[in-house]
């Protein structure tokens, strides 16, 4: 399954690329995140890999991430990891003027398992999540923005 969302977030792409690439924000625009520890390689590299936590509902999420391109400010690329979903994440931050940069997510899912018969009755589900995501990012990044007077 393949899908691509978009969102506009009222500021300079460099802010946003900041905000972005700072491992130590990724709760604060991802509240289901329990933990994120670098496992492998140095964190933001081509080849580093991270193990991630989720709390979904009342399961744990464990899952891996493993870099595959960092060209910031443009683009970020990497797999996720775990049990029966292979998710391929590209990230691109594109400067629609000095204010104002759009981010676009392109997503592929590939299930295994019982994942395959979720996948297959609930595709919307996953764009959704994907979706949540970016909002929950852009509310971050403009608060944050905000709240240090940063533009």
């Amino acid at each position: 399954m393949k899908f691509n969302t978009e969102v506009i977030i009222n500021l300079p792409r460099k802010k946003v690329v900041e905000l972005f690439n700072n491992s130590d924000n990724l709760k604060k625009w991802q509240p289901t995140l329990l933990s994120f520890e670098t496992i492998e390689g140095l964190p933001g590299e081509v080849g580093a890999k991270a193990k991630m936590k989720y709390k979904m509902g009342k399961k744990e999420i464990e899952m891996i991430e493993t870099i595959t391109e960092n060209n910031l400010p443009y683009e970020f690329n990497a797999t996720y990891e775990a049990k029966g979903v292979f998710n391929i994440a590209k990230n691109y931050f594109v400067e629609v003027d000095n204010n104002t940069t759009k981010y676009l997510s392109e997503q592929e899912f590939i299930f295994k398992g019982f994942m395959k018969i979720i996948g297959f009755l609930m595709p919307g589900a996953f764009k959704k999540e994907s979706m949540k995501y970016l909002i929950q990012f852009k509310d971050f990044a403009e608060k944050e923005a905000a709240n240090n007077n940063i533009n």
